[in-house]
């Protein structure tokens, strides 16, 4: 469960993460472009996560 739940939720914090950041620039809103950069990469530290669960086990 552990891998596949990181990864899906790596997933969504990316997309989200890049939407905030396109709305944060397209309305030139610096506050709002950090937050979509900060959770994208959030969403690849998950990614990661995920992939080391994966390589090791879900109970590291």
């Amino acid at each position: 469960m552990g891998e596949f739940t990181d990864k899906l939720d790596a997933v969504g914090n990316k997309i989200a993460g890049n939407v905030k950041e396109a709305a944060g620039k397209a309305t030139n809103n610096d506050k709002l472009t950090a937050e979509g950069e900060a959770q994208q990469v959030k969403g690849s530290a998950q990614d990661v996560k995920g992939s080391v669960k994966g390589a090791l086990g879900d109970d590291i």
